[in-house]
């Protein structure tokens, strides 16, 4: 099994920025992508930045469109990261990391809050 513990949530004017940490444990070696969700009241959970750690597509990275060229997706040995830069109020929900190991199984973190007020 994985476990993941997320960080560095909090508050934040509007055009601020917050980084997001998640400590991964157990049997990372098996992990081959982590995605940063996110799932603000009231809506669907929606992933926003995903990077491959295993296989031929190691470090390649992913974004949904609306955080591109503001958030940056990375990975430090077993810890994950997510910058976030000219945050908006839109950008406010829980965030949660994921990873995703060869067996197509998921685990989850528990979540971070990230409130942007305009």
């Amino acid at each position: 099994q994985v476990q993941l513990v997320e960080s560095g949530g909090g508050s934040v004017q509007a055009g601020g920025s917050l980084r997001l940490s998640c400590a991964a444990s157990g049997y990372t070696d098996t992990i081959y992508v982590m995605t940063w969700f996110r799932q603000a009241p009231g809506k669907e959970r929606e992933g926003v930045a995903s990077i491959y750690t295993a296989s031929e597509r190691s470090g390649q990275t992913y974004y949904v469109n609306s955080v591109k060229g503001r958030f940056s997706i990375s990975q430090h040995g077993n810890t994950l990261y997510l910058q976030m830069n000219s945050l908006k109020p839109e950008d406010t929900a829980i965030y949660y990391c994921a990873a995703t190991v060869l067996s197509q199984t998921q685990y989850w973190g528990q979540g971070t809050q990230v409130t942007v007020s305009s």
